[in-house]
């Protein structure tokens, strides 16, 4: 399925985009973490387990076992935010 990621403040800065369109076979919000860390790269780490981040599921904070639909929209964040 189709989902929209978006990312923000740090964790843009480490992937180097906003967002991004990706087909993925993952089913909960975790799955979907998990298989953009297994993708490397310089986002890698700021999406690590390690790590702690917020998530969103459609515009609603969600926890890691929210069901992803087609089409839905994902936001990863840090947990403090500037304004």
């Amino acid at each position: 399925m189709q989902v929209h990621i978006k990312y923000f403040a740090s964790i843009r800065e480490a992937m180097g985009q906003g967002g991004e369109s990706l087909d993925t076979d993952a089913n909960t919000l975790g799955q979907l973490r998990d298989a953009l860390v297994a993708r490397g790269g310089p986002g890698a780490q700021a999406l690590a387990r390690d790590r702690v981040l917020r998530m969103a599921l459609d515009q609603h904070l969600a926890e890691e076992s929210a069901l992803l639909r087609p089409g839905c929209e994902v936001a990863f964040f840090p947990p403090v935010t500037g304004g």
